[in-house]
């Protein structure tokens, strides 16, 4: 028998996003994998079930018919604990860190389970990386959202009536999400400056034509390319110069980038310096999932104190649905197609790096001490 994959729509409220799009459904025919699609489940991304049956994957009319008839499940965020049956296979960003009652249901349905945020960063596990690939979007999009807000032009002119100075634009937090912000609003004409505890990414700041700020409060890089928590007294010591840098120096942009995985993000940007700020100045914190970087983020709204307006946007990818479901569903297939051995069955090789950290649950038990922690379980 195939192995039957479904694709629910998303219910998550504000999720425009789709797990897989029609580019990606032969890659897993090819193989022997038949594909359902739940109806409309890629049309809020710009994709309609047309495409998807061209492609060769079939329609369930509702949600409880798909669940029911899917032995792989692949979903953007955790499913609905509701409907699902026993034994089955759910892979998808199922927000680890945080309690729900479906992990429950994963362990008394003995379901199978992967948590796609939980995928290592290693060469191996580059085509897998949903962290990445959405956190790539979120620094392009984070920009555009600022100089939506920005009473200003982003790029130097020099026009009859004058000449018009560049936006002056500070990336605090370099990872994925805030490289992608740096080389857009460079882009568009800004002058771009950065900083992150990881001296490491100096060079990759500079190679993108922006100045790195170096807050001398020692290296704090970790473990996969993340950054470790700083001390209180570096937190001090870096609360102290980026308050001086900010007062001085005129920035009319801050993109906050600075997350650490499962825990809350850190408070980097304090209401003084907020104030130190000029009137119509923008923030986009792009780390208010986590409560936010800045101590005045509001998470899912935009809040102007001291003349200064701080957007804590949610779910920044599902706002370019169209492209964040193209790469995460790359991402998504390029896993599931490492689970499936030459006799086209689904295998999991608890010995795989890959599968090891990603394995939430396994035939209803955790799929590790440590998730057991994680989950609560």
């Amino acid at each position: 028998m195939p192995i039957k994959v479904g694709v629910p729509r998303e219910t998550v409220v504000g999720e425009r996003r789709v797990a897989l799009v029609p580019a990606h459904v032969a890659s897993l025919t090819k193989v022997g994998i038949e594909v359902v699609l739940e109806t409309n489940a890629g049309l809020s991304s710009g994709y309609t079930d047309k495409d998807y049956t061209d492609k060769g994957a079939t329609l369930a009319p509702d949600h409880k018919t798909l669940v029911a008839g899917s032995d792989v499940l692949l979903t953007v965020h955790r499913p609905d604990a509701e409907g699902l049956k026993n034994d089955q296979t759910v892979i998808g960003m199922m927000d680890p860190y945080q309690p729900s009652p479906v992990f429950t249901t994963f362990i008394q349905k003995n379901i199978t389970s992967f948590s796609m945020e939980l995928i290592p960063r290693t060469t191996r596990a580059q085509a897998m990386d949903v962290l990445s690939s959405q956190a790539n979007l979120s620094g392009y999009k984070g920009v555009l959202l600022a100089g939506d807000l920005l009473p200003k032009i982003f790029p130097m002119m020099m026009t009859a009536g004058g000449t018009i100075t560049p936006t002056k634009v500070f990336v605090l937090g370099v990872g994925v999400a805030g490289l992608q912000a740096i080389a857009t609003a460079k882009r568009l004409g800004a002058l771009v400056s950065a900083f992150d505890v990881r001296s490491a990414v100096r060079e990759q700041v500079e190679s993108l034509g922006a100045k790195f700020i170096a807050f001398e409060v020692g290296d704090a890089s970790a473990a996969g390319g993340y950054a470790k928590e700083l001390t209180p007294e570096q937190q001090n010591r870096q609360k102290e110069l980026m308050a001086d840098y900010l007062r001085t120096q005129g920035i009319d942009i801050i993109i906050s980038t600075a997350a650490i995985p499962g825990r809350p993000s850190p408070k980097l940007i304090t209401e003084a310096m907020v104030k130190s700020m000029a009137q119509g100045s923008v923030i986009i914190d792009l780390a208010s999932e986590r409560g936010g970087n800045c101590e005045l983020t509001e998470p899912g709204k935009i809040v102007v104190k001291h003349g200064v307006s701080i957007s804590g946007p949610i779910n920044v990818p599902s706002q370019v649905a169209y492209h964040a479901s193209q790469l995460y569903s790359k991402n998504i297939t390029t896993f599931l197609l490492s689970l499936i051995d030459k006799e086209k069955n689904l295998v999991v090789n608890k010995e795989d790096d890959i599968v090891a950290a990603t394995l939430l649950t396994w035939k209803g038990q955790p799929g590790s001490e440590k998730i057991a922690k994680t989950l609560g379980l």
